[in-house]
C-alpha cells in the first residue's frame, strides 16, 4: 500500500492499521467470533429434539387435488398449530415440498427472485387411500409418494425401491409465530384455558375420528397461535407428548445474545426443520461454501454444516463454518443413481449428516459382506432454519446430468461469460496509482507474459467513496482505460456495498434522499462499521434500490468509467465490522418489513444481481457483464463469477481450493477459482509455481494478494521461476477455446465446468472420494501438483478400456488403474480422454481478444475403437448476439472410420469469422499413406502431414479451412 503521508490521522490510517494488526496477531480466524450451534438457540432447540414419533400428523380427510398440486393439512399433536402441506410434481422429474403455517399470525417468509420462473407443474395423481396413507403418482408412473398419516411421514419410491424418506425420524420442526405469554394477565389466562382444556377431556375421552379435518377450527381460533397442549386426548401417546411439550420462553427463544451484541427477536421463535433420509447412499456433496472435503462428512460429535454468509477472516480449513456464500443444495450419489435436494430458505441454516457405515474401516465393511450383514448403507440429513417456510425440492435425476438440469431449470444457468473473463487476472490490494498500473501491465509485455485483467482495490477510490477514483493517484481513469484498451485489456475496480456517511457524498446522499437504506429496528437508518468507517447499507431487496444502483453504472453516472472497466463486489455478505459474526444485526429491517434473518442470504445476490444489471444497462442491453462477488446463494451463476475468499500462502489452502470449487460447480456456480498465491501470507517460489499451475486449469483464473504482502508479479520470483509461471498461463490461453465452449456448454446446460470424477464415471465407487484431481468437461484430467517438494503423484485413470493421453508427452495410458506420474517443478498432470476432440489456440498472444481471429488446432485423441468426437463453440466473445441474434457457430467434429468430420452442431447459428484451422493433431494414429480434405461442395485436396511413431502422434499440417465450413479430412 502507499504511503499516507501528508494526510492526519483519518479513518482510513485507523482502519488499514486495525486490519493489519489484526492480520499480525493471529495465525487463523478467530472461532470466538463466530457462533456454534450450541450458540445459536434454534440450532439448539432443534438439535436437542431426538428422533423419536413425531408430533405432526396428516390430516387426510382434508386431502385437496388441483391441477398443480394436492394440499393437505398437517396438526402438530402437541400444541394443536394446523400446518398447510402442499405438494407439487413438476416437469423433468422433480417434487416440490412446502409446509406453512395454515393460519400464521403473520405472513412468514418465502424467497423470492432466486427461481427463474414459476416451476411447470405436472399433474398429481391419487393412486390409493386409506385411513393411515396416501399414495401419489409423481407424473412418471415410476415414481410415487406415500403419505403416512401418524406420525406424519412422506417417501418417495420407484418401482419395489425406496429412494428418499422425509421425516422418517420424526425430526421436523415448525415453531409457529405467537405472541409472547410475559404478561401477568395472559399467564392466568393460558393456565386457566389449559385446565378447562383437561377437565373437557375427561368429560369426552372418547374422539370421534370421523371429527379429525374439525381438529383445526375448534382447537384454535384463526389468527390465534396460542394452542394449549392436549396430553389426554391419545392416551397411548401421552409419554411422547409430555416429552416434547413445548416450551414458551426457552433461553433464545424471544432474545438471544452473542458476545456483546443483543438480538430482539421481535417474531419469537420461528424455525422450521426436516428430515431426510437416504437408503442406499453413503455419499453426499453440496451445500457450498466450506473449506473442506468434496464428500460432506457426518457431522455426529461435531457442529453441523452452517450456511450463513459470513466474512471469515483466514478461514480455517477442514471446517464446517460457515464461509462468505452459500448454496442450500445437497448432492447423493451411488452407482446406481444420483438425487438432490434444494432447500430453498434464505436464513441462517445448520445441516446434519450421519450415516449408519460412519466410522466403518474398507475392513469392517469387507467383514460384514463376508458375515452376510443385510445393512443398507443410508446416509440421514437434516436442514435447520432460523426462519421462513418449509420449501424443498427434490430433484430425482436419475443421471447427474440429469440434476444438474433440473436445478438449473429452477435456478438458471451459468451466465455465459465475456472472453476475456475465463483469461487470466491480475490483482493486488493495492496497485497504488496510475503510473504503478501502467508498470505493471508494460511488466507483462516486457516478460511475454499474457494477461487480460488488471484489478484495483479500495484503494483507488476517493477515501472509500465507490464509484469515485483518487484524484492524487488516478487523476486520469480514462487515460489509464484508454491505454489498457489500446493492448485490448481490461480493469476491474471494486465497488462494495456499504456507502460512506457523508453528506458530500452524492451515493450516500441519494440513498438516503430515497429512503433506501435498511433500517435498525426502530425505524432509523442502520449504519455500521466497515472499511468507510461509518457506513450505511442499502437495502437490494428492494426493486428501486436496485435500480438505482444499476443506474449508477452508465458512463456519465460513473465518472471516468469506460467499456473496458467491470466490477468486484466484495464485503457483500454483508460485512460489519462491529456487527454481530461480522455482520448485520439479525433484527434490522428490509422492504416490507422482514427482518435481516429472513433474507441474509440473500443479500450478496441481490448486490451481484443490481450490478450486472447496471453493466448491461450501460450497453444498451448488448454486452455481456462481468462481475465478481464474494457472497453468493442459489442462483448467483446468473450474474458471474465467485471465488473463495480471503485463503493464506499455505499448501493446505491451495489442496482445499479444489473441493471448494468443485463444490460449487455441482450446485450450479461453474465459475469459481481461489487467490493464485493466497491472500494472506506470502508464498514460496514453489507454492506460487504450483498455484499458477493449480490455478490455470481452474475456471476463474486470478492472481490476488493483501496489501501488507510483497509484491507478487510473475518475473519478480527469478527467471526459472518467471518461466514456469509463464509457461502455466501460456497453457490456459492455448485452451481457452476448449474453456469457452465448456462454458458455453454449462450456460446451456447447466453441467459444471470444473467437475468431480464420479460425474463422468458415476458407476466406479473408486471415484466417489477424489478430491485431488477432477475434470475439466469430459475431455481433461487434471492432478496439479498439491504437494510441497514432490517428485511425483499418483494419478488414478477411471474407465476399463479407456484411453487417457498425457496432455503434453501424448504417452497412452490404459484405464483403470493408479498411475504413479514423476514430476519437476514444471509438471502439470493433464491427460486427455480417448474419445474425445478439443480446440486449441497454440499461437498465444498477449490477450485473448488479440488472439481472436487466430487459427486453431484440433487434438484429436483416439478411443479404443479409433474413434472421438467434440465440439466448438464460437461467437464475438462479449455480446449478447449469440442469443439474440443467433451469431454463432456451434461445431461438431467425428472422428470414425479414419475420417474426420466437421459439421454444424446447431443449424440456427450463422457467424462470420476469419479463424481457420491450421492443424489437425491425432493421439494414437498409425502412420498413414496419405490424408486428404475435401470441403463440402469442393475437390478433395491432399495434405501434408508428419509422424511420430512414438507415442504415435499424427500431425496434419495446414487444412486450411474456415472454422465455419463443413469439411471431411480422410486419413488413409
Amino acid at each position: 500500500m502507499a504511503p499516507l503521508a501528508g494526510e492526519r490521522l483519518s479513518l482510513r490510517q485507523i482502519l488499514v492499521t486495525w486490519a493489519t494488526l489484526y492480520v499480525a496477531l493471529i495465525e487463523a480466524v478467530d472461532r470466538s467470533n463466530f457462533k456454534t450451534c450450541e450458540q445459536s438457540s434454534f440450532c439448539k432447540r432443534q438439535r436437542n429434539i431426538k428422533p423419536e414419533h413425531s408430533p405432526y400428523r396428516a390430516l387426510l380427510n382434508s386431502l385437496e387435488v388441483t391441477e398443480k398440486s394436492i394440499k393437505l393439512q398437517l396438526i402438530n399433536e402437541v400444541n394443536k398449530v394446523p400446518l398447510l402441506l402442499e405438494v407439487y410434481g413438476l416437469q423433468g422429474n422433480m417434487t416440490r415440498i412446502k409446509i406453512n403455517e395454515l393460519i400464521p399470525l403473520k405472513p412468514r417468509f418465502e424467497v423470492p427472485d432466486v427461481l427463474i420462473q414459476d416451476p411447470p407443474t405436472v399433474p398429481l395423481t391419487v393412486i390409493g387411500k386409506d385411513e393411515s396413507s396416501l399414495e401419489l403418482g409423481l407424473g412418471r408412473d415410476q415414481y410415487k409418494l406415500i403419505v403416512t398419516s401418524k406420525p406424519f411421514r412422506m417417501d418417495i419410491t420407484t418401482g419395489n425401491e425406496l429412494l428418499l424418506s422425509i421425516n422418517s425420524r420424526g425430526l421436523m420442526v415448525f415453531e409457529h409465530l405467537r405472541k409472547r405469554k410475559d404478561s401477568y394477565t395472559e399467564k392466568i389466562s393460558s393456565t386457566v384455558s389449559s385446565m378447562w382444556s383437561k377437565i373437557k377431556n375427561v368429560f369426552n375421552s372418547e374422539k370421534d375420528e370421523t371429527a379429525e379435518s374439525e381438529e383445526v377450527k375448534t382447537e384454535q381460533e384463526p389468527g390465534d397461535g396460542d394452542g394449549v397442549a392436549d396430553t389426554l386426548e391419545k392416551p397411548e401417546d401421552t409419554d411422547a407428548q409430555k416429552e416434547s411439550k413445548e416450551v414458551e420462553d426457552e433461553a433464545g427463544m424471544w432474545d438471544e445474545t452473542f458476545k456483546s451484541h443483543a438480538d430482539s427477536k421481535p417474531n419469537g421463535p420461528s424455525s422450521v426443520g426436516l428430515d431426510f433420509s437416504l437408503p442406499g447412499f453413503e455419499h453426499v456433496y453440496g451445500i457450498p461454501e466450506h473449506a473442506d472435503s468434496l464428500k460432506l462428512k457426518t457431522t455426529e460429535g461435531g457442529d453441523p454444516y452452517r450456511l450463513y454468509n459470513l466474512d471469515v477472516f483466514q478461514y480455517e480449513i477442514a471446517n464446517p463454518m460457515a464461509l462468505y456464500g452459500s448454496v442450500p443444495v445437497m448432492l447423493a450419489h451411488n452407482a446406481r443413481r444420483t438425487l438432490g435436494m434444494f432447500w430453498l430458505n434464505a436464513a441462517e441454516t445448520w445441516i446434519d449428516i450421519s450415516s449408519n457405515t460412519a466410522g466403518k474401516t474398507l475392513f469392517g465393511k469387507m467383514l460384514d459382506y463376508v458375515q452376510g450383514a443385510n445393512e443398507i448403507p443410508q446416509t440421514d440429513v437434516r436442514w435447520m432454519s432460523e426462519s421462513g417456510i418449509i420449501d424443498v425440492f427434490v430433484m430425482l435425476g436419475p443421471s447427474p446430468f440429469d440434476v444438474f438440469k433440473q436445478y438449473a431449470s429452477l435456478t438458471g444457468t451459468q451466465a455465459l461469460p465475456p472472453l476475456f473473463a475465463i483469461a487470466y487476472h491480475q490483482s493486488r490490494w493495492n496497485y497504488n496509482d496510475e503510473s504503478d498500473v501502467q508498470a505493471v501491465d508494460a511488466g507483462f509485455d516486457q516478460h511475454d507474459i499474457p494477461y487480460d485483467v488488471i484489478w484495483l482495490d479500495i484503494e483507488h477510490t476517493d477515501g472509500k467513496r465507490y464509484f469515485t477514483w483518487d484524484p492524487n493517484k488516478f487523476p486520469n481513469p480514462r487515460d489509464m482505460l484508454q491505454n489498457l484498451a489500446s493492448k485490448k485489456r481490461k480493469m476491474v475496480s471494486i465497488v462494495d456495498p456499504h456507502i460512506k456517511i457523508d453528506n458530500g457524498y452524492k451515493i450516500h446522499t441519494a440513498v438516503q434522499s430515497k429512503n433506501l437504506y435498511v433500517k435498525t429496528k426502530d425505524g432509523s437508518d442502520y449504519e455500521g462499521w466497515c472499511w468507510p468507517g461509518s457506513a450505511g447499507y442499502p437495502d437490494f431487496t428492494n426493486p428501486e434500490m436496485r435500480s438505482w444502483w444499476a443506474s449508477m453504472f452508465a458512463y456519465d453516472q460513473y465518472e471516468g468509467s469506460m467499456e473496458n472497466l467491470y466490477t468486484w463486489n466484495d464485503m457483500n455478505e454483508p460485512s460489519v465490522f462491529n456487527g454481530p459474526e461480522v455482520t448485520m444485526h439479525k433484527d434490522t429491517v428490509h422492504m416490507d418489513g422482514w427482518e435481516h434473518r429472513d433474507v441474509h442470504n440473500l443479500y450478496a445476490f441481490y448486490v451481484q444481481m443490481a450490478t450486472a444489471e447496471g453493466q448491461i444497462q450501460r450497453s444498451g442491453g448488448t454486452e455481456r457483464p462481468f462481475v465478481l462477488t464474494r457472497g453468493f446463494f442459489s442462483g448467483s451463476q446468473r450474474f458471474g463469477a465467485v471465488w473463495t475468499g480471503d485463503n493464506s500462502a499455505e499448501w493446505d489452502h491451495l489442496k482445499i481450493s479444489l473441493p471448494m470449487c468443485l463444490s460449487m460447480g455441482l450446485t450450479g456456480i461453474s465459475f469459481c477459482g481461489a487467490d493464485v498465491g493466497g491472500f494472506f501470507k506470502h508464498p514460496s517460489a514453489e507454492l506460487l509455481v504450483r498455484w499458477y499451475q493449480a490455478g490455470a486449469y481452474q475456471p476463474f483464473f486470478r492472481a490476488h494478494a493483501h496489501l501488507d504482502t510483497p509484491r507478487r508479479e510473475p518475473w519478480l520470483f527469478g527467471n526459472d521461476n518467471k518461466l514456469l509461471i509463464r509457461a502455466a498461463i501460456r497453457q490456459r490461453y492455448a485452451l481457452l477455446p476448449f474453456w469457452y465452449t465448456a462454458f458455453y456448454h454449462a450456460h446451456r446446460t447447466g453441467a459444471p465446468v470444473m467437475r468431480p470424477m464420479w460425474v463422468e464415471f458415476p458407476q466406479d465407487v473408486d471415484a466417489f472420494n477424489l478430491d485431488e484431481q477432477y475434470m475439466l468437461g469430459s475431455a481433461l484430467l487434471v492432478r496439479p501438483v498439491l504437494e510441497q517438494n514432490a517428485h511425483g503423484v499418483q494419478v488414478y485413470l477411471p474407465g476399463i478400456g479407456q484411453f487417457w493421453y498425457d496432455a503434453h508427452t501424448h504417452q497412452r495410458h490404459h484405464g483403470r488403474q493408479n498411475l504413479y506420474v514423476p514430476v519437476t517443478l514444471g509438471s502439470i498432470p493433464v491427460f486427455q480422454r480417448g474419445g474425445t476432440i478439443i480446440p486449441r489456440k497454440d499461437r498465444v498472444r498477449r490477450s485473448s481478444s488479440c488472439m481472436h481471429d487466430d487459427p486453431y488446432t484440433l487434438y484429436v485423441a483416439l478411443d479404443s475403437q479409433n474413434a472421438a468426437e467434440g465440439d466448438m463453440f464460437v461467437d464475438d466473445g462479449h455480446t449478447f448476439n449469440f442469443e439474440t441474434k443467433n451469431e454463432f457457430l456451434h461445431r461438431r467434429f467425428t472422428f470414425a472410420n479414419n475420417v474426420l468430420s466437421s459439421r454444424s452442431a446447431s443449424p440456427t447459428g450463422q457467424f462470420h469469422s476469419a479463424a481457420w484451422l491450421e492443424r489437425v493433431i491425432i493421439l494414437g494414429a498409425p502412420r498413414p499413406s496419405s490424408v486428404a480434405i475435401k470441403i463440402s461442395g469442393g475437390q478433395e485436396l491432399p495434405l501434408a502431414f508428419d509422424h511420430q511413431p512414438t507415442p504415435p502422434v499424427l500431425t496434419v499440417r495446414k487444412p486450411a479451412v474456415n472454422v465455419a465450413a463443413d469439411w471431411t479430412l480422410y486419413v488413409r
